[in-house]
């Protein structure tokens, strides 16, 4: 069967893992990737992911400072589709392999550009580093009091460079998607910072109301009442449906139920059914009274704390209602059987490495699935072959130009999203940004995530409509059916079973609509042992590996002797296991529907599409899902989360905090010309890399001295010319950065929206941009805020509209 993208060429100019990943991707579903190098490589190489985002690519190298070479570059782009770059601002022009240069001598080129802050503005030139980047906006801010310290923490899972890497995809295809319409390509847009953006759930909106969203909250409930010192100071306890415990055998397992009767399967799971004899222990857990919450916290550690993480799992597994899984490494991670049996994980023969195994593909497509098309190349190892080819046919539109073209790249695509809480309706969102009509599916009363999080619930609803219906009543399934007719895609996350159960199954689906994509974002995926298991964000923090990274050297502890060590414990594995996997998993669940309806354009019809939660974590942790022989371990942050080393880490300085990323020699000369210290390069101790390795401690301390007394926005400021990165690491939280920086209002990363009973607010805008087609960024939808005019639409006259609203078929909720 065919891939979706196996008609495309991609010219891939670009260095390092986001715009590596991007382009591995779309080889994985059938481009021909031509990775232009310059002479030894992309400088990347060393990474320890590299040979699984180089795969299945063709490997050239031309010296673009060469006149000759940029001649052969231009020969390749007359009869490309893509081209995949990652300049700094204005470096492109002078190695003839700008935007403007490349898309006059192919006018149908897609270009796209990841850089680190985006186009123009005052941090344009700051270094393209991911950790540059969490510091400087606030994220590593949100950190602050996972180590017994003061001051920020590290950021350890690379979020950004995922999610920018997602975009880049989601703006290549709506590119591709676009052209015949639009008769030519354009400039696609995309940067780290826009990759932070996904992850900023409450921050811009709480800095709007007023409010202080520096501390990541442990969960979207009811916080739990200070029950030990680090509480009282500001840091919560877990809520008692997302707690971390800890087993028999000093493992860790991380529990994920939310919803109420999650929760109450775990409690009985775990034998203390008995505490619902009591009053006080009815319902939802996040209205029980404090001493209640406290009483119960104290229960479930002890009670876990008597049988094995295995014993517990068989237990869990049993139910079949309860959300948890074992804390994991990333290399553990790849033995998990739900992600070999879904693909997620492969195995790849490298004629350099032996067999690796490494991440899968981003989403399984049923009729036009993708292949991994062999392993990474050498440099260079194409050549010949490449330069040698006859020039291949430049891309001509289709059409004859009478259509208009869009104002938005999705223009006409009508998508049912069904899905509930953050991952996939945020995911969906994104496909409304790029200004597809999305329609959210609600049950009466609405998506149960709206009444957890205040404004949580509005950025994954964003450019919606919304209709509450009740699904389970044959006059809601005479609905359905109507909006299924008129459905280019129907998208959920619900287990096996339930789609069929509400009347949204794929064959019922096919039947009304056999051109209808129809797509599953759940936790587990279809195949695995877990596909009938529930699952929220933190079971997938914890199950691929980024919580454990984030919490920092020697944790958690294995011989917990009291509640007290327990609860320290879990606070600190909660805070590590933020809320970033919703995120992850919307960036890469966008890709897959992105995919799907490119795929449909070229070969019409529909198909099944299936992408999970895991999955997509183990993407946002690629810099380390991969093994082979000899593969260097990941590095982590210290244990008191500083850093990885006395060259990337925080430091306190002056009124504040400072992060440095210093990565070669050239940086590590000039910070000491920038500081006056020409001492400390001529230190023998720290006079090469290897010797900085191995008196890594006695570097610290001398840099900690170094910053002690300094001004943090005078270090920024002066080892930023100097070509050090280096920046204030506490100045501001997310929130306030996207309100108020003038950086973000110079790149429009923020629009404003009229948002229902909030006002004019602002809300995150573009994760990637497309010039000629710009997004449409909408507020979110009341709940069934648009009912009656969908019902209209399918020409139910008032006074039946009425009488279904009377039953309780259809619902708004009040303005």
């Amino acid at each position: 069967m065919a891939g979706p993208l196996d008609d495309l060429r991609v010219i891939d100019v670009s260095s390092g893992q986001a715009p590596g990943i991007a382009t591995m991707v779309l080889g994985d579903f059938g481009a021909d990737v031509i990775k232009v190098e310059s002479p030894g490589g992309d400088p990347y190489r060393h990474l320890a992911a590299a040979p699984m985002w180089l795969r299945g690519k063709r490997s050239v190298v031309l010296d673009l400072t060469q006149p000759e070479a940029r001649e052969r570059l231009h020969d390749l782009v007359r009869g490309a589709d893509v081209v995949m770059a990652s300049y700094p601002p204005g470096e492109a022009a002078a190695l003839g392999a700008d935007y403007e240069t490349l898309s006059a001598l192919n006018p149908g080129l897609v270009y796209c550009s990841v850089t680190g802050w985006g186009p123009v503005g005052q941090y344009a030139h700051y270094p393209a580093v991911e950790s540059v980047v969490a510091a400087k906006i606030g994220r590593m801010k949100s950190f602050q009091g996972l180590a017994d310290r003061e001051g920020p923490s590290f950021a350890a899972v690379q979020v950004a460079t995922h999610a920018a890497s997602q975009a880049a995809i989601h703006g290549i295809l709506a590119a591709l998607f676009v052209r015949d319409r639009l008769g030519r390509g354009q400039l696609v847009e995309t940067s780290l910072l826009q990759g932070m953006l996904p992850y900023d759930l409450m921050g811009l909106m709480g800095a709007q109301a007023g409010g202080s969203q520096s501390q990541a909250p442990a969960a979207p409930s009811a916080p739990a009442a200070p029950a030990n010192a680090a509480v009282a100071a500001g840091l919560r306890m877990p809520t008692l449906n997302y707690h971390p415990v800890m087993t028999k055998d000093g493992q860790w397992i991380q529990c994920g139920n939310l919803l109420e009767h999650l929760f109450h399967a775990f409690i009985d799971a775990i034998g203390l059914a008995d505490i619902y004899q009591h009053e006080r222990f009815h319902g939802d857990p996040g209205t029980w009274d404090p001493e209640a919450r406290e009483e119960v916290r104290d229960m479930m550690l002890t009670r876990v704390r008597e049988r094995t993480a295995d014993e517990w799992m068989e237990r869990f597994t049993a139910s079949g209602n309860v959300a948890a899984e074992p804390f994991r490494t990333t290399q553990q991670a790849l033995d998990m059987p739900d992600l070999v049996l879904n693909g997620n994980v492969v195995e790849v023969e490298d004629p350099r490495l032996g067999t690796t195994r490494q991440l899968g593909l981003i989403a399984e497509l049923t009729e036009t699935p993708g292949e991994i098309r062999g392993p990474a190349p050498a440099v260079g190892q194409h050549t010949d072959e490449v330069l040698a080819e006859p020039a291949r046919t430049p891309w001509r539109a289709s059409g004859n130009g009478d259509s208009p073209a869009p104002s938005h790249p999705l223009e006409g695509i009508t998508v049912l999203d069904c899905s509930t809480m953050i991952a996939t309706p945020q995911g969906v969102s994104m496909i409304g940004d790029l200004g597809a009509r999305v329609i959210k599916i609600e049950q009466i009363g609405g998506d149960p995530f709206r009444g957890m999080g205040g404004g949580i619930a509005v950025r994954p609803n964003g450019s919606k409509e919304s209709i509450c219906i009740d699904l389970k009543s044959p006059e809601g399934q005479e609905v359905i059916r109507g909006l299924i007719a008129k459905a280019d895609m129907i998208v959920h996350n619900y287990r096996p079973g339930v789609p069929e159960r509400l009347g949204i199954g794929y064959e019922q689906a096919r039947a009304i609509n056999p051109d209808v994509i129809w797509a599953s974002v759940n936790g587990y995926g279809p195949s695995g042992p877990g596909a009938d298991r529930p699952s929220t964000h933190p079971i997938a923090g914890a199950a691929v590996g980024g919580a454990l990274l984030q919490v920092g050297a020697g944790m958690p502890p294995t011989d917990c002797d009291s509640v007290e060590e327990m609860r320290a414990g879990a606070r600190r594995l909660m805070q590590a296991n933020e809320l970033n996997p919703d995120p992850s998993t919307s960036m890469a669940a966008a890709s897959a529907l992105l995919l799907a309806l490119y795929a449909r354009k070229r070969f019409g019809g529909g198909q099944r599409v299936f992408a999970n939660m895991l999955g997509a974590n183990a993407y946002a942790n690629a810099d380390d899902f991969i093994s082979y022989e000899g593969k260097p371990p990941r590095e982590e942050p210290d244990a008191d989360v500083y850093g990885l080393n006395a060259l990337y880490r925080l430091y306190p300085a002056g009124e504040g905090w400072v992060f440095l990323g210093v990565r070669s020699d050239e940086e590590w000369a000039a910070l000491c010309d920038a500081t006056g210290r020409p001492d400390l390069a001529g230190d023998p101790r720290f006079g090469t890399a290897e010797t900085r390795r191995a008196h890594d401690a006695e570097l610290a301390d001398e840099l900690c001295r170094l910053f002690a007394d300094r001004d943090p926005d005078e270090c920024e400021r002066t080892l930023i010319a100097a070509g050090v990165a280096c920046v204030r690491a506490d100045a501001v939280g997310f929130g306030e950065f996207l309100m108020e920086d003038q950086h973000v209002r110079d790149n429009g990363f923020t629009v404003e929206v009229d948002q229902p009973r909030l006002g004019r607010v602002q809300r995150w805008g573009p994760v990637v941009s497309l010039d000629r087609t710009p997004g449409r960024y909408g507020p979110a939808p009341l709940a069934g805020q648009h009912t009656d005019a969908i019902l209209a639409e399918l020409g139910y006259d008032p006074t039946r509209i009425v009488e279904l609203r009377e039953r309780g078929i259809v619902w708004s909720e009040e303005p």
